[in-house]
Parts: structure tokens; C-alpha cells; sequence
């Protein structure tokens, strides 16, 4: 690793298991908790593109449901930290925003029960392994209602170093998605984050479930 790398890489590897994001949370505020939601979120709810039930799969500390909550939609966030649903609460109650939050593993989806009409993906997909990728795509299809949307944000393979999370192809994407779904965009986009530069280069991915 070269000394200008960030320390915080093996913590963004692929493969965590829940102790270790537990872990993060617990001891710093992770790079990718920027304290506000990622642009690309903020731009998709100004263009009225969030609706109905809306879940923020791995959701760290609530930005992105409580961002749908601003807007006025149901919105339910899960991660499997319990200190990252508690931070996530707390603002909830701060912001004066009602959203509920629950400690689950976004790999064992289907086992809740309940069905969405739009899904957050803020850095969650890049984590897994492709086993996991697949369990993961799996469950999303057994909670989202037929027409509605999966919005993806992912590291790409442009993002320049090896530190931090997996990068990831736009035909990987295609590919994990192509039974069941139809994949409207995978266009270029940011992923802010605290570290210097401050931003890495990501797809932001627009998915339908047929």
C-alpha cells in the first residue's frame, strides 16, 4: 500500500460481515457517512423520480430514508450495524422526520415480508461477492412490487488505486440484473465521500422489476 492510501481500505473491502461494519461505526464515522445524502440521491428525489414505499437498503445512518421522508414517502431503513440504526434514529428525532429503522441483513431479504416500490443502493452492492450478489438480487426481486425501481450507486472500474470497495463493470451490472429486471441506465456518477479527494467514480444504475 502506498503511504498516500487512505487506512480505512481494508474496512471497505469486499466480503464484511456484520461484526465488522459494527465495528466501523463504533470507532470512527465511516468514509462513506458523509453526513448529508449523496447528490445523485438528492437530484433523483428533486425530479420526483422516489415514490410510494421506499426502502434504503444498508442504510448507515439514515440519510437517504429520511431524504424520502422529507419528500413525504413511507420510508424504511435497514443495516446491519445496530449503532449505525441507532445514529440513524437519532437524527430521525432531531429532524423532526418519521421513518423507521430496523437492524436486518440486506442478504436475507426476503425472509420480511414486505414489498417496496422503490429501493436505495447507496455503496451496498459493491460489497458483496458475486455469491453474495446473487442472493442479494434474489431477495430485492422478492420485495419489489412489479414496476417498481432499484437506484444503484457503485464504485466503477474507473475509480483509479485499489483501495477501498470492488470496482464494478457496467456489464456486471447488466448481467446480475438481466432475469426479472430491466435495466433502464447505468450512467457515470459520484460517490462522495471524507476522504481526500473527497468524491470516487461510480455508475449510478436505474433498474425495474418486471
Amino acid at each position: 500500500m502506498a503511504d498516500d492510501e487512505p487506512v480505512i481500505e481494508a474496512d471497505l473491502a469486499p466480503g464484511r460481515r456484520t461484526h465488522d461494519f459494527e465495528a466501523i461505526y463504533r470507532l470512527e464515522t465511516p468514509p462513506w457517512d458523509i453526513g448529508r445524502p449523496q447528490r445523485a440521491f438528492a437530484a433523483l428525489t428533486r425530479a420526483g423520480a422516489l415514490g410510494g414505499k421506499v426502502l434504503d437498503v444498508g442504510c448507515g445512518t439514515g440519510e437517504h430514508a429520511l431524504l424520502a421522508a422529507g419528500a413525504g414517502l413511507e420510508a424504511v431503513g435497514i443495516d446491519v450495524s445496530p449503532t449505525a440504526i441507532s445514529l440513524a434514529e437519532e437524527k430521525a428525532a432531531e429532524r423532526g422526520l418519521v421513518a423507521r429503522f430496523e437492524v436486518s441483513d440486506a442478504l436475507e431479504l426476503s425472509v420480511s415480508g414486505e414489498r417496496f416500490d422503490t429501493v436505495l443502493d447507496c455503496g451496498l452492492f459493491h460489497v458483496f461477492d458475486d455469491a453474495e450478489r446473487a442472493r442479494y438480487v434474489e431477495g430485492l426481486a422478492a420485495v419489489v412490487e412489479p414496476g417498481g425501481r432499484l437506484y444503484l450507486l457503485c464504485f466503477s472500474e474507473h475509480q483509479p488505486g485499489d483501495w477501498g470497495p470492488r470496482r464494478v463493470r457496467r456489464q456486471e451490472l447488466r448481467d446480475c440484473f438481466a432475469d426479472g429486471w430491466r435495466v433502464e441506465s447505468i450512467e457515470e456518477a459520484v460517490i462522495e465521500t471524507t476522504l481526500d479527494p473527497g468524491e470516487a467514480r461510480g455508475w449510478m444504475a436505474t433498474i425495474t422489476k418486471v
